[in-house]
């Protein structure tokens, strides 16, 4: 059995704790490693050799630090095939889907690169008599981010590659479900040039979660889970005085107009839906078609595609269109919601509860579930699934379709299919939701514009990514400067205004 481990100042080391959790192969229900858990000494040792490390890290110039970021990008590429199998064996995914993922958090790092651009200051020449004015952008210090299962290599990326290229030092929590991915990164990252120290991998569950929280030199906290965790990071961190930024769960509705293009719908929800076996908080998983016709035709559509899905482990080749989920215990919850879903009524048009692989019978497979008829009230619809079930809600009219997508607590991502400019536009100005797609299912914006959802998907002011990153991890410090041959004799006593 491999004995995974944590990765500090520049090196591996083994847990001391004395605790482990089981990282599963999805495919086959096996354990095929432990990785330690760490307690809270061991958390505080990587913070104390991180504050240690950062003050000449943030001295090196910008430019500088950028370079690492670019041969940091030309070591993903290199290694791009190992670690989409690294990623695929412990999560489940299919090798085009963790190259994807790896990518999408490579070209965040290629706009890191961008730092020396994005740190720049401003000045003020002769702001008062003899005076001038200036503003920097300085690092925190030591940042830290939790990390989720779903995309273990791409979110660790959009938080680390901006703190570390700002100049801060990273401490990096990633899901103790598949861990070897961020472990690769931080091994990368120092080939690259970064100095020991700067990025270190501390595996954990709720311990180290606490620690990172209540510990005085970790300045900020990023996380993406949950909304129930998020909550509770945010709360917590931010009454620590941290700055904080937290992503949480997801509802995304994609509403279906009359005049769409229904082969174009119809494909866009069977790769957002059950893409990643639905393992992703901007999949698509309500379908909101307008109109009773408009229904019949989607479903018609739609319908045979589910039931033609390939569902297979990530060995079996690229034609996959998805493998198992991560856990037995998520398997177990995706299915009792589809239970709750034919209980309160919903048709179930595409029935995967018998889903089993040869062979495989032991792994974490879900088949594919399409249901129709699904209304407001069902938890169903309610709930975060976070498996290959699409839920079908009929509208009768543009209003109430965009209704149930504004009504809905959750604000991460929705999208709309028409070929009307006029309904396209109100939709993207009216929308109480963070990324909207226009015949786009899976608005996920490039890494030059920033990521983050409205409502109880998101607690903090900042974004994911683009401009935001670069403003959560630095603080905006100004001077005031005025040389002595500029300075009257005697004392001022009243507060100093423009003259």
């Amino acid at each position: 059995m491999q004995e995974l481990t944590h990765y500090i100042n520049g090196e591996h080391v083994k847990g001391t704790s004395g605790r482990f959790a089981d990282v599963f192969n999805p495919a086959t229900g096996e354990v095929q490693a432990k990785v330690p858990l760490a307690n809270t000494a061991e958390l505080e040792k990587a913070v104390e050799i991180a504050a240690a490390a950062q003050p000449a890290w943030a001295a090196v110039n910008p430019q500088r630090r950028a370079r690492v970021m670019m041969r940091f990008v030309a070591l993903l590429n290199r290694d791009m095939d190992k670690l989409a199998e690294a990623l695929s064996r412990e999560h489940g995914k299919t090798l085009p889907d963790a190259a994807g993922d790896v990518q999408r958090g490579l070209e965040v790092v290629e706009y890191c690169i961008g730092a020396p651009q994005m740190l720049k200051g401003d000045y003020t020449d002769s702001a008062g008599p003899g005076i001038d004015m200036y503003s920097m952008r300085q690092a925190l210090g030591v940042t830290a981010g939790i990390t989720p299962f779903n995309f273990p290599a791409m979110i660790p990326m959009w938080m680390f590659a901006p703190a570390i290229v700002c100049g801060n030092a990273f401490i990096l929590k990633p899901s103790e479900r598949d861990p070897s991915v961020p472990l690769m990164l931080a091994e990368l990252m120092e080939e690259a040039g970064l100095p020991k120290g700067i990025l270190q991998v501390v595996n954990g569950d709720k311990e180290a979660v606490d620690a990172i929280l209540y510990n005085d030199t970790i300045q900020s906290i990023g996380f993406v889970g949950s909304t129930p965790i998020a909550e509770y990071i945010y709360g917590t961190g931010c009454s620590q005085g941290k700055r904080v930024q937290c992503f949480g769960g997801a509802k995304n509705h994609m509403i279906i107009m009359p005049d769409a293009d229904m082969d174009q719908a119809a494909d866009a929800l069977l790769g957002a839906g059950y893409g990643a076996a639905g393992e992703r908080c901007m999949a698509i998983s309500v379908a909101v078609p307008v109109g009773d016709e408009t229904a019949d035709r989607l479903i018609e559509k739609l319908a045979p595609k589910v039931e033609a899905l390939k569902v297979g482990p990530y060995t079996s080749g690229n034609d996959v269109d998805y493998g198992p989920v991560v856990t037995g215990a998520a398997k177990e919850n995706i299915l009792n919601l589809v239970e709750s879903g034919v209980k309160d009524g919903a048709k179930l048009v595409v029935d995967g509860r018998d889903f089993s692989l040869q062979g495989y019978e032991d792994g974490f497979f879900v088949g594919a579930h399409l249901f129709d008829h699904v209304t407001t009230d069902m938890d169903i619809y309610k709930k975060e699934i976070f498996g290959p079930v699409l839920s079908t809600v009929r509208a009768q009219s543009y209003e109430e379709a965009i209704g149930m997508a504004m009504d809905h607590e959750y604000g991460n991502g929705t999208a709309i299919f028409t070929r009307d400019g006029d309904t396209a536009r109100d939709f993207a100005n009216r929308i109480n939701i963070g990324m909207v797609g226009i015949n786009v299912p899976i608005p996920v914006p490039l890494a030059y514009h920033t990521f983050g959802g409205w409502k109880k998907s998101v607690f903090g002011d900042l974004n994911q990514h683009g401009p935001d990153a670069f403003k959560f991890y630095t603080r905006t410090k100004t001077v005031t400067s005025r040389w002595p041959s500029g300075i009257k004799e005697g004392g001022e006593f009243s507060i100093p205004v423009m003259e």
